[in-house]
């Protein structure tokens, strides 16, 4: 019986990129696993061009493409999280639709994973086309998350992986709503290896992540697999305890020795300022995780899906 390779790509308004992701993917599959059962799973994450129907048409011409229609926009990392809940896969590839990640380098992933000493490969960018601000972000959230979390597991920074089938199954069991795709790969534990690819610009069309997206993503990223910033919290609170009894004791040194109070509004309208402006920080980390907190016990589905077409 034949291996299975399956293709999860989520898809929001790539009318453009469409019929050329296709071309590429199915001629990489036909050269690369020509001895491979395949599925293309394409998840319609609320597109509001023609991309759902030039999906359906890719279907018609070809029963291997499976496409999951959300009844809305939920994001990206739900969007792949949907099809890997479908995916039947031996082996499931994950990739972006806008072709930054070319079809062309999935052998590469596969086969360092069929080397046996992985059960996830990701591909590192060996020539990012970003730009030097998005590589810069990229780079200071890389230092920033790893300096907030508290466990010692892989987290890649990219969505171009391959992984085996048991990796999969045990992603469909984390249901959390806040989804960091990779960090809950990363946090399974499964040993992952990295293999340098060739990073294309996007083929046509605008990048679909704004820097408040980005934003967003990162702050999920912090705050679903990282609670430093509340020990944080009260390591400042302690720091200004005793502050403030240095300055106590300071007072009343100047009061009791040589008999001279210490005066000055300015500096006290700037410490009213400095800890307010704390107090405020402190209660919007808190309120992160208290709001992240309701999101996950209300218990709603990750996604809602208005159409699948295919065998899933």
């Amino acid at each position: 019986m034949k291996e299975k390779i399956s293709f999860v790509i989520p898809i929001f308004n790539e009318e453009e990129n469409i019929p050329e992701l296709y071309t590429r993917l199915v001629n990489s599959i036909k050269k690369d696993f020509s001895d491979f059962d395949y599925e293309i799973i394409l998840v319609n994450d609320g597109s509001t061009d023609s991309s759902q129907k030039q999906l359906e048409a890719l279907h018609q011409k070809d029963n291997k493409v499976k496409v999951i229609e959300f009844s809305r926009n939920f994001g990206h990392h739900i969007a792949i999280t949907a099809g890997l809940d479908y995916a039947e896969g031996d082996y499931v590839v994950m990739m972006d639709g806008d072709l930054q990640d070319q079809p062309e380098e999935v052998i590469k992933l596969y086969d360092l994973l069929k080397s046996g000493k992985f059960d996830i490969v990701y591909g590192h960018r060996a020539h990012n086309k970003f730009g030097f601000f998005k590589r810069f972000f990229s780079k200071m959230f890389n230092v920033i998350f790893k300096f907030l979390l508290n466990e010692s597991f892989v987290i890649s920074n990219t969505i171009f992986q391959i992984m085996t089938k048991q990796v999969v199954e045990n992603i469909r069991d984390l249901r959390e709503q806040n989804r960091f795709i990779v960090g809950i790969i990363g946090w399974l534990g499964f040993s992952q290896g990295v293999q340098a690819v060739e990073h294309a610009k996007r083929y046509k069309g605008k990048t679909k992540y704004s820097f408040s997206k980005q934003i967003g993503l990162a702050l999920n990223a912090i705050f679903s697999f990282s609670d430093y910033l509340l020990k944080l919290i009260n390591k400042i609170g302690f720091s200004f305890i005793l502050f403030s009894v240095g300055l106590i004791t300071y007072a009343l040194y100047k009061k009791i020795v040589f008999d001279s109070p210490v005066s000055g509004w300015t500096s006290l309208i700037i410490s009213i300022f400095l800890i307010g402006g704390i107090q405020l920080i402190v209660l919007g980390i808190m309120g992160e995780y208290i709001g992240r907190t309701y999101m996950e016990i209300k218990k709603r589905p990750l996604y809602i899906i208005r159409k699948k077409i295919g065998k899933l």
